[in-house]
C-alpha cells in the first residue's frame, strides 16, 4: 500500500463469513439424510444430531474469547492509509479461500448419513451457528466500545484470532460498509 498503509478486515466479517456457508448445507445434508434409515435408525441418528448441533454451536461460539478479547484491548488505531476492505470482498476471499474445505465437510456430512441420519448435518450447522453466535458477541463488544475491531489482511492464514496476528487495529463505528457484528449496514 502506499505510504505504509496495510489492507485490513473486519474481525466480525471474517468469523461471520464461514456461518452461512456452514449453515445452510448443514441443514440440507441433514435433510438429506433424514431420508435415508441408516444404521442406527432415524430417530437415534437425528438425536444424536441435536446433541452435536448444540455442543458443537456452544464450543464454536465460546472459543478463544479470551484471545478476542486481549487482542481488542491492545488494538491500536488504524492509520489514515490503511485500506479498509469491503465486507463483500472480505466475504469472497474467504470463501474462496474454505471453498474446497466446505465442500468436502458437505460430502462427508451426507456420507455420515448412511450410519446416522442427519447426524453430520445438524453437526455442520451447529457450526456455522457457532459462527454466527460469536459474530454477534463481537458485534456487542463493538457497540459497547464503539469501536470497529480490524486484523491486517496478510495475517489472516489461521483465522481473526490466530497466532500470526499479533494485534488488531480499531477504527471508530461509522468506519467500513458493516454494522458491527458484520452484517449489512441499513
Amino acid at each position: 500500500m502506499a505510504r505504509g498503509g496495510q489492507a485490513l478486515a473486519r474481525v466480525a466479517v471474517v468469523v461471520r463469513a464461514g456461518a452461512a456457508p456452514l449453515w445452510w448445507p448443514g441443514l440440507l445434508a441433514a435433510a438429506t439424510g433424514a431420508l435415508l434409515p441408516g444404521l442406527t435408525g432415524r430417530r437415534i441418528g437425528l438425536l444424536t444430531g441435536a446433541a452435536l448441533f448444540l455442543v458443537t454451536a456452544a464450543t464454536v461460539a465460546l472459543a478463544r474469547r479470551g484471545r478476542y478479547v486481549r487482542l481488542a484491548t491492545e488494538a491500536t488505531r488504524a492509520a489514515r492509509a490503511d485500506f479498509l476492505q469491503d465486507r463483500a470482498v472480505t466475504l469472497r476471499v474467504w470463501r474462496r479461500a474454505h471453498r474446497w474445505w466446505l465442500l468436502g465437510a458437505f460430502l462427508a456430512a451426507v456420507g455420515s448419513s448412511f450410519a446416522l441420519p442427519g447426524a453430520g448435518g445438524l453437526w455442520l450447522a451447529g457450526a456455522g451457528a457457532g459462527l454466527w453466535l460469536k459474530a454477534l458477541w463481537i458485534g456487542h463488544r463493538e457497540r459497547t466500545d464503539e469501536t470497529l475491531w480490524w486484523v491486517r489482511t496478510d495475517w489472516l492464514g489461521k483465522g481473526p484470532a490466530g497466532k500470526p496476528v499479533k494485534a488488531y487495529r480499531s477504527t471508530g463505528i461509522a468506519a467500513g460498509d458493516a454494522a458491527p457484528g458484520g452484517a449489512r449496514r441499513r
